[in-house]
């Protein structure tokens, strides 16, 4: 009997959390598919035959697509949809430059290590080493353009906001030592799925000539799901085909 009402507070017990992720979820997308939604009004009322133009290489009018790539962190494939002239949506997908967070990493290990379950008051756990087994990051980003043609033609600096997320795979090496027993090397690993807002600038310049865009941006990102309050630069540079 106490197994029974054991396993049904479980059951209520999950069906509550996955009930609250999915709110939170949905108060996170909302946002999101309004702003795609405006940005895709924008995109018809904007495609007229007044305007027209040559733009990037092209000789037709917005919307315009562009798919590329960003060097830098992360490393990803970059889509952009160029709902006008001012405006513009990016969605990233890529690896993080994990080597740049390997301090971050390490300092994480005694969190993660939960050493009080591994230890007694003669033992210890100490960390050796760390690997990044992946490290997946997709963005979502909306930008507004400004033309800066007085500083050169088809130079334009641009601005935003965005969503990150990250998916984190971690397998770290220690050495547990007790006084009773021989030391010995373990092995334990560890996902971090995490996500945040991010604020975009850069400048991308696009030639008159041929359907290429080249960017640079700087991205800060704040982390507020497994590490709130933890903050990033990040950015890259890259080259997109227009078409």
């Amino acid at each position: 009997m106490l197994v029974s009402e054991g396993s049904a507070e479980v059951q209520s017990t999950a069906k509550t959390y996955i009930y609250s992720r999915m709110c939170r979820l949905k108060t996170l997308l909302l946002p999101v598919l309004m702003l795609f939604c405006w940005f895709s009004a924008e995109g018809q009322s904007f495609n007229s035959g007044k305007n027209r133009k040559v733009y990037k290489g092209i000789k037709s009018q917005f919307p315009h697509h562009g798919f590329g790539f960003k060097l830098g962190d992360p490393f990803a494939l970059t889509y952009k949809f160029y709902v006008a002239k001012e405006f513009a949506c990016v969605a990233d997908f890529g690896a993080a430059a994990s080597g740049l967070y390997n301090r971050y990493f390490r300092q994480k290990f005694n969190e993660y290590a939960k050493s009080d379950t591994f230890t007694t008051s003669d033992a210890s756990v100490n960390y050796i080493s760390h690997k990044v087994n992946s490290d997946i990051t997709g963005e979502v980003k909306f930008l507004y353009h400004i033309d800066a043609k007085e500083l050169s033609p088809g130079l334009e600096f641009f601005l935003g906001a965005g969503w990150e997320w990250k998916d984190t795979n971690i397998t770290y090496t220690y050495l547990y030592k007790n006084d009773a027993i021989e030391s010995r090397p373990g092995q334990f690993m560890r996902r971090r799925l995490t996500m945040g807002p991010q604020f975009i600038v850069g400048l991308e310049y696009g030639s008159m000539d041929i359907p290429l865009s080249a960017f640079m941006e700087i991205e800060y990102y704040r982390d507020v799901q497994v590490d709130p309050g933890y903050y990033r630069f990040e950015g890259g540079v890259g080259l997109r085909y227009i078409f």
